[in-house]
């Protein structure tokens, strides 16, 4: 699917995203420095950043391999995928944050300034994703011609039948980096609301990713819903849970104005 491993048994793919994880993580220093987090608390998240992203890693290459798995029907560990590493990364980040949180964190300030730590994310996960939606465009070209790792729109011409137009992770890549500096300009301008960014970023993301689905090129498969496909499935789950956390949101914020 991918070029040849190129630097530690790594594809041009792995090497795109963990570049954009990184500096991810670079913008992320920023942001919770910014935030005024204490210094235990910005220790936390460094070290959960940490083990997130080596069990991602892992996770990532893990869920890709079984893919392909479910593919070929042999076994190989080979590529990555962002989103599979995202779960696994989120999972670990979660468990370091609340049971590691009391060692850290006095006065349960891990807790209290989580929907903040949910902003810095919103404002990270984006920009490392353009990274991957990068990968996948170089892999692509790298072939010098259309390969499973390059699809993108298509067009049915006279000869050739259908045909490769644009690569679709271009318009991804340019849509994360634009919804990424969004998020950022909304972190550091928003004094007083605290907008759930997380909120705008999966109900952004979702939407955008469900009608992207429709000028895909190539078949993914079926989901339990026969109709869709598993990133429309996907970008239902984001919408939803966009809308029930910014529900949230106002709910709480309403009852904080009545206090």
């Amino acid at each position: 699917m991918y070029p040849e491993r190129i630097f530690l048994g790594m594809y041009l793919y792995d090497i795109c995203l963990l570049v954009g994880v990184l500096a991810a993580l670079f913008l992320a220093d920023k942001l919770i420095v910014k935030s005024g987090f204490s210094l235990g608390l910005q220790r936390l998240v460094l070290v959960d950043a940490f083990v997130s992203v080596v069990v991602g890693y892992g996770f990532a290459v893990l869920f890709q391999s079984f893919y392909n798995f479910l593919d070929t029907g042999v076994f190989q560990i080979r590529g990555a995928t962002f989103y599979g590493g995202l779960i696994g990364g989120v999972g670990a980040f979660l468990a370091v944050w609340f049971l590691a949180g009391k060692k850290f964190c006095a006065e349960g300030e891990h807790i209290r300034r989580f929907p903040d730590m949910l902003n810095v994310g919103a404002c990270c996960v984006p920009f490392a994703h353009a990274f991957g939606r990068l990968g996948c465009l170089f892999a692509g070209c790298c072939h010098g011609r259309e390969t499973t790792a390059w699809y993108g729109i298509y067009m049915l011409t006279p000869k050739d039948g259908w045909k490769t137009v644009v690569p679709i992770q271009l318009f991804e890549a340019i849509f994360l980096f634009a919804l990424s500096a969004v998020l950022i300009l909304l972190f550091f301008k928003d004094k007083k609301l605290r907008l759930p960014l997380m909120a705008i970023y999966c109900g952004a993301y979702g939407a955008w990713r469900f009608v992207i689905e429709f000028f895909r090129g190539d078949s993914r498969g079926k989901t339990i819903v026969s109709f869709l496909s598993p990133s429309q499935l996907t970008a239902i789950l984001l919408v939803g849970f966009a809308i029930g956390y910014f529900v949230w949101w106002a709910v709480k914020r309403q009852k904080s104005k009545k206090v």
